[in-house]
């Protein structure tokens, strides 16, 4: 009996920034490429805003719920194709995911822990110049968008 554990095609997108709009990317240790925290929800009934909680924790250390930090559901979803290279991971009938855009706005820059499995090194960049590292257009797309989220008021 096949008991495969295959990835749940829905994922987050979070954009971790500063209101000097500095934002953070991590560099994928199997590909090598500039990311913002990326990552599939665990089960089903995982909602999208603990799906972004838990990765941002598990892949920076930050707590996403600490009082001095907002996160904020960007109301946008991505579907785009798989790359082949990770389709292994999903069921083989699977070949799009859907990606769920949030912004987390920290107070100020702050030191990271990565998940050395997953990331090798961290930076803080200008916006329009983290844009331009990623290796995902949609992950530089919502990063472009960022201007428009720092009028937002904390809660």
């Amino acid at each position: 009996m096949d008991e495969t554990i295959y990835k749940i095609p829905e994922s987050v997108l979070v954009v971790i920034y500063t209101p000097q709009r500095e934002v953070l990317l991590i560099r994928r240790a199997d590909a090598g490429t500039w990311q913002s925290v990326t990552g599939s929800k665990d089960h089903g009934a995982e909602t999208w805003a603990e799906t972004a909680i838990r990765e941002v924790q598990e892949e920076t250390g930050l707590d996403a719920q600490h009082p001095d930090c907002h996160l904020q559901d960007w109301q946008l979803e991505n579907v785009y194709d798989i790359y082949p290279a990770w389709r292994w991971r999903y069921h083989p009938e699977v070949s799009r995911n859907t990606e769920r855009v949030f912004g987390l706005r920290l107070p100020q820059k702050m030191p990271i822990t990565l998940s050395p499995s997953e990331h090798t090194a961290w930076q803080w960049l200008d916006w329009q110049a983290a844009a331009d590292h990623c290796f995902s257009a949609s992950n530089a797309e919502a990063i472009l968008m960022l201007p428009r989220y720092l009028s937002d008021p904390a809660p």
